[in-house]
C-alpha cells in the first residue's frame, strides 16, 4: 500500500466507463482472403483465441500496421485478448481491434493490463457479443483525470512495472521449459536403459 501511495502521490482516482476511453474497429479491411499459410511468408494471420497466430500469408494488401499503432485484439465471444504491436492480417470478423480514444490521456497498454484483471463472467453456452453488451460498460480506474500529463505519467509507470514482470515471467517460463524438456529426455533415456531387460535365453549362465 505504501508503494501505491507513493506512486499515486495522493492524486485522485476516478472510475471512467471503458467505452468512453477506448474505441473499437472491426477487422473487415484486414481479413485474409486465402488460407495458403507458409512459415516463410512474412505477415502473421491472427485470431484472438488461444491459437493467436494461425500462420503466415504472402498477401500484401489490407495489412494492419500495428508496428505504428498497437492494438488490443479482443475475441467478441470468448473475451480472450492479446496485445499486438506488429503488422498483421486477421482471420475472423468476430475479433475486435481495441484502441485508446486519446493516447495523450489514457494509455492503451494500461487498458490492456486492466482488462486482464477482470474475472471471466461467461456462462456455459454463452455465445453473445461481449464488447458492446458487457465490456464497454465496465469502469476503469484513471488516476488524476483532471491532469492528463500527470495521469499518463502514472499509467506509464504502472505499465513499465508490469512489462518488466511480464518479461521476467516469459524468461523464467522459457528456462523452466528448457529444463523440463532436458529432464524429460533424461528420464526417457534412463527408462529405455532400465527397461531394456535381456530375454532369458540371452542371459549367460
Amino acid at each position: 500500500m505504501s508503494f501505491m501511495e507513493k506512486l499515486l502521490d495522493d492524486v485522485q482516482v476516478e472510475w471512467k466507463v471503458l467505452g468512453d476511453v477506448a474505441k473499437y474497429e472491426q477487422p473487415t479491411k484486414y481479413l485474409v482472403k486465402t488460407t495458403n499459410y507458409r512459415e516463410d511468408f512474412e505477415t502473421p494471420v491472427l485470431t484472438a483465441g488461444k491459437t493467436f497466430i494461425l500462420g503466415y500469408t504472402d498477401e500484401i494488401e489490407g495489412i494492419y500496421k500495428a508496428s505504428e499503432n498497437p492494438v488490443i485484439i479482443f475475441d467478441d465471444f470468448t473475451t480472450a485478448n492479446k496485445w499486438v504491436d506488429f503488422d498483421f492480417k486477421a482471420k475472423s470478423s468476430a475479433m475486435k481491434m481495441i484502441s485508446s480514444v486519446d493516447e495523450s490521456k489514457v494509455s492503451l497498454k494500461y487498458i490492456y493490463y486492466w482488462l486482464n484483471t477482470l474475472p471471466n463472467e461467461l456462462a456455459d453456452g454463452d455465445h453473445k457479443r461481449q464488447w458492446i453488451g458487457n465490456y464497454a460498460k465496465k469502469e476503469i480506474p484513471i488516476p488524476y483525470p483532471e491532469n492528463p500529463k500527470k495521469s499518463l505519467e502514472i499509467q506509464t509507470e504502472i505499465v513499465r512495472i508490469l512489462d518488466t514482470f511480464s518479461m521476467m515471467t516469459a524468461e523464467l517460463t522459457a528456462e523452466l521449459t528448457a529444463e523440463f524438456n532436458l529432464r524429460k529426455k533424461q528420464y526417457e533415456s534412463y527408462r529405455d536403459v532400465l527397461l531394456s531387460l535381456p530375454k532369458p535365453e540371452e542371459i549367460k549362465a
